[in-house]
């Protein structure tokens, strides 16, 4: 561990062991994107229009079961006068009737058709005048199908277009949440620099402190002049205003995590991070392949076209030749003792077949196919179109990997000349052979090339990220991270 890395180390144990810092408040970036996935409103909305897919594909999945209805009309009673033409005599009708009807509908799926079965049972007293009342029990039974012909089959598309509506929600869920990741990410690491920043800070404060300790007892001595010790305490003075420059700064950058990660902005935390990283060996040819394979968005254009070819199906369907078959037998049966309903039973029988041709519309079918053609053309474009876009921003990651792997040494070495230039030139001020303006030069670089390492190091860890994102692979585990979510519902396909 380097003398930064102790030093940071050392600080936040201290602070933990005083009781200043509850274990609660120490986030790492797990715990800080748990936080984010739980309050962010944009995951909360996607998660209830993913369970708002799911419930429609569900209700249409159980609305090709078989549906059982019951309806009852327990008492109609009517009492009327009416002429009657037949007899040349105004007569008084009294009717009371009770009856049910109990049905069974089943769909069709494969050929969009339905079939049901119904019972109608009822019984019905009618009374003329003061005549004894005429009683009856009826029961009428029969099976209905109806399939519609020269169409397509609404059901099964009905169906399918639920099933890729529920999938593009889950992968729009999925992609927010790999969204939040990269989002979350960012500010947390940038809270990282913050925090790292006042470290520094206080590093040269320190060393700002012992520079003035040693030129005020020069100059007590003698052995220096009193400019040098005004020079020494302006530069005690700038450091102290430095630290507090950095304090503002990571107050300010912790609000912007918790704006984000939906947290009250009244609550305070630290960041534990680990920022050292191990340069990951990625081939270009690697990471094309898994992101033109594993990316969701191209399932989500995929499904574009789908839908398409969907709508153009439908329109098709307009105002074109289609027709449709019933068919319906059954039976009736009638009778003053109910157990002698069908003693005597009737016959009913019905076919019919019925067609739609429509005969002239002025072009409005032609023009509305042309149109959900150019859509379908347009989707398939648009599919092109993300595969080429996700290619390039796949280059781009990688190069930017590469120059940033260099950016790193380059880094490291930096803080290492810088460091050993400041204590050799801290030893010259010692010596009196140079002035404490000089000095505060150098320790500007050293704190300068301290932070530009930490930037090199989180720019590294969050452009691996980002390709990570981009291709759904993880190169420093080798395996794939498309979303469980969606492997749980589609993994087969």
């Amino acid at each position: 561990m380097n003398k930064r890395n102790l030093i940071s180390a050392t600080i936040l144990v201290m602070v933990i062991l005083s009781g200043n810092l509850k274990a609660q408040d120490l986030f790492t970036i797990e715990k800080t994107l748990e936080v984010a996935y739980q309050n962010s409103p944009d995951i909360r909305i996607q998660q209830l229009s993913l369970e708002q897919s799911r419930e429609r594909l569900n209700a249409q999945k159980a609305s090709l079961k078989s549906r059982f209805s019951l309806s009852v009309d327990p008492f109609s009673y009517s009492k009327n006068r009416e002429y009657s033409q037949d007899f040349q005599e105004w007569r008084n009708y009294q009717t009371f009737q009770s009856s049910g009807n109990f049905s069974i509908s089943q769909p069709i799926a494969a050929t969009d058709g339905t079939i049901s079965l119904n019972d109608n049972f009822g019984f019905q007293s009618n009374t003329l005048n003061d005549n004894d009342p005429v009683n009856a029990f009826h029961n009428n039974l029969s099976l209905n199908i109806n399939q519609p012909i020269f169409s397509y089959n609404k059901t099964k598309q009905g169906l399918r277009e639920l099933e890729l509506n529920l999938e593009n929600t889950l992968l729009r869920f999925a992609i927010q949440k790999l969204n939040t990741e990269k989002v979350v990410s960012q500010y947390f690491y940038n809270v990282y620099q913050k925090q790292q920043s006042l470290t520094i800070a206080r590093e040269e404060l320190e060393n700002q402190k012992k520079s003035q300790e040693i030129i005020k007892n020069k100059v007590d001595a003698g052995l220096s002049a009193k400019e040098e010790l005004w020079q020494a305490e302006l530069n005690l003075a700038n450091a102290e205003s430095s630290v507090y420059n950095a304090e503002v700064a990571l107050d300010n950058a912790k609000d912007q995590m918790k704006q984000t990660i939906g947290m009250p902005l009244n609550n305070d935390f630290n960041i534990l991070a680990n920022v050292e990283v191990k340069k990951v060996e990625v081939k270009l040819e690697d990471a094309l392949m898994y992101a033109l394979r594993q990316r969701m968005e191209i399932r989500q254009r995929e499904i574009d076209i789908e839908t398409s070819q969907f709508d153009l199906i439908q329109t098709k369907d307009n105002n074109k030749f289609k027709g449709s078959i019933d068919l319906t037998v059954g039976l009736f049966g009638d009778n003053s003792n109910v157990g002698q309903i069908y003693d005597s039973p009737t016959d009913n029988e019905k076919v019919a077949l019925s067609f739609n041709i429509p005969i002239w519309d002025w072009g409005q079918r032609k023009s509305l196919i042309k149109a959900s053609e150019a859509s379908l053309k347009t989707t398939q474009i648009n599919q092109e179109q993300e595969k080429i876009d996700i290619e390039m921003n796949i280059r781009q990651i990688y190069r930017n990997l590469k120059n940033l792997g260099y950016q790193i040494d380059i880094a490291k070495k930096s803080v290492e000349n810088a460091q050993l230039t400041y204590e050799l030139n801290l030893e010259k001020y010692e010596n009196g052979d140079l002035t404490s303006m000089d000095l505060s030069l150098y320790q500007n670089q050293l704190s300068s090339k301290k932070n530009e390492l930490t930037n090199a190091l989180i720019n590294y860890k969050l452009e691996l990220l980002n390709l990570k994102i981009q291709t759904l692979w993880d190169f420093e585990t080798g395996k794939s991270i498309v979303p469980k979510e969606y492997l749980t519902e589609f993994g087969n396909k």
